[in-house]
């Protein structure tokens, strides 16, 4: 059996597995192994990694659950006794009705010498308190809202990381959707680590589950994942360099900016222009070489800050002049306010390729009229890549916010297949989903990026990426998304955090992004 493997902070690429999806490879798993050895390879495991990561704990509570999950953390438990940690275990569960697994690491721990105290008994108060504890309560196809003494247990463990405890969780943390990554209820534990057993989830890494997880970790227990069993989703790694940046690694020296393609940025209404200049800047750094800029306002080019120099400020009617729909990548949306709905017919109906943030999704969203032309420019073919935060993908789709998040990944699937687009779906653990294919995931990113005008630094990051590649297919124009979104989250990053840290400003937040890209080279 393989050491668990780091997750996060999300440089290699990982096939994530639904509940449904995890339980096909555990059955094949189990009729393949014998008797007992997958809960014994699963407890190990555990036990190893909430010893590296809590190297000098003495002192150890474990709480185990009434079925596997609990199984795990009772051969966990046995280990740990074994290496001489005093370890107190709290066990929620009935002896008539375990599974043979969990009733196998039941039998064994006793035989160890474990006590197995009830739920009433746990040293969450104690002193000194338990240095690690481990959440072994419910794992995969959780559905419900724990309740009662469970409810009541998750408490004592997050009271036990309050006071300085790692909290290690076996496979979910409880209290988690194992596919959609939303909170069942008010109780939720909130782990230092989860240690995700045979297979990665969904769950572990959008919505609520990355504060509910923190760092993951992935044991496959020795057992590769049936190769009839697709994945659910897939986890982003680290981007090839020519996905996040406009093709320049390869150029030759005689090139020039005609090579690497023109963006256009549409947007950017009375009060906003700000917005629309920071998705053109944006674009520039990702590799386009040349950025027009039209304003939706009427201010005058003074209002257009000294750090805009090299954009080229066109006029829409001189745009359009040019034919820039016709050869540029379009962002359009980026501060356009209600001025959007005017240029919208034309883009949609001529634009190249299209990237459409902000308002002009809100703007399509309260327009049936626009809808149907973006429904109809995806059966057409031409590509477009929509970038829309929660709220705004909730008024596409006619539903609330919070219907939206309790299921990031269908609703990116639904939006796609929708308007034959691609869709990132922004938020923790954003989403990117096109018609027909698996959804990705992107690991990267923290709280720093919750600020004004990062929203529109990542759209004009994608027009920029985009720009230089010549396909007008559906799979460039994902790439681009799957690596700016990669990007733009990994340059937000605290070396060394969970998240967090001081605001990153958009303008500081371009620069951020064209450091990490040169990582990449």
């Amino acid at each position: 059996m393989t050491l668990p493997r780091r997750l996060l902070p999300g440089d290699e690429p990982a096939p994530l597995f639904d509940s449904r999806a995890s339980r096909a490879i555990e059955q094949a798993a189990l009729a393949a192994a014998s008797p007992h050895a997958l809960i014994e390879a699963a407890g190990l495991a555990v036990a190893r990694l909430a010893l590296a990561l809590a190297p000098q704990a003495e002192h150890i509570w474990v709480a185990a659950g009434p079925g596997n999950n609990g199984g795990d953390g009772l051969v966990a438990a046995r280990w740990l006794h074994r290496l001489g940690k005093r370890v107190h275990v709290t066990w929620l569960g009935d002896p008539q009705r375990l599974p043979a697994d969990a009733a196998h690491a039941r039998t064994e721990a006793l035989t160890a010498g474990l006590v197995l105290h009830a739920p009433s008994t746990r040293p969450a108060d104690s002193a000194p308190p338990p240095q690690l504890v481990i959440d072994a309560l419910f794992g995969l196809g959780q559905t419900r809202a724990p309740e009662g003494a469970f409810a009541d247990t998750i408490a004592a463990l997050n009271r036990c990381r309050e006071r300085g405890a790692t909290l290690l969780s076996v496979d979910l943390p409880t209290g988690l959707c194992t596919d959609t990554g939303r909170r069942l209820g008010k109780a939720c534990v909130q782990a230092d680590a989860t240690l995700a057993l045979l297979t990665a989830k969904p769950g572990l890494f959008t919505a609520d589950g990355r504060d509910a997880a923190g760092s993951v970790w992935l044991s496959d227990l020795g057992v590769s994942p049936d190769e009839g069993v697709p994945p659910s989703a897939r986890l982003a790694g680290r981007p090839d360099a020519r996905a996040a940046l406009a093709p320049r690694l390869e150029a030759e020296h005689a090139s020039h900016k005609g090579r690497f393609g023109d963006i256009w940025i549409v947007g950017g209404a009375r009060g906003m222009v700000g917005a629309a200049q920071l998705a053109a800047r944006a674009g520039l750094r990702a590799g386009a070489g040349r950025v027009y800029l039209s304003l939706l306002a009427d201010e005058a080019p003074s209002a257009l800050t000294s750090d805009g120099l090299e954009l080229m400020r066109r006029s829409w009617a001189d745009a359009r002049a040019m034919g820039l729909a016709e050869h540029a990548t379009v962002v359009c949306g980026c501060g356009g306010g209600d001025a959007v709905r005017l240029v919208l017919p034309e883009l949609l109906s001529r634009a190249r390729r299209l990237v459409l943030d902000a308002d002009a999704l809100n703007a399509i969203a309260a327009d049936p009229t626009l809808a149907t032309l973006l429904e109809a420019r995806g059966r057409r073919g031409p590509p477009t890549i929509l970038t829309p935060h929660p709220l705004e993908a909730a008024r596409l789709l006619d539903t609330t916010s919070v219907a939206l998040q309790a299921d990031r990944c269908a609703a990116a699937r639904r939006l796609a297949d929708r308007f034959g687009a691609v869709v990132l779906l922004k938020g923790s653990g954003s989403v990117i989903a096109a018609p027909g294919t698996t959804p990705i995931i992107n690991p990267t990113g923290s709280s720093r990026l919750a600020t004004a005008g990062t929203g529109d630094v990542l759209a004009g990051w994608i027009g920029g990426s985009w720009s230089g590649h010549a396909g007008l297919d559906l799979a460039t124009a994902s790439r681009a998304a799957v690596g700016s979104a990669w990007l733009h989250g990994r340059a937000a990053e605290v070396p060394g955090g969970r998240s967090g840290g001081l605001p990153l400003p958009a303008g500081g937040l371009i620069d951020a992004m064209a450091g990490a890209a040169a990582l990449l080279t």
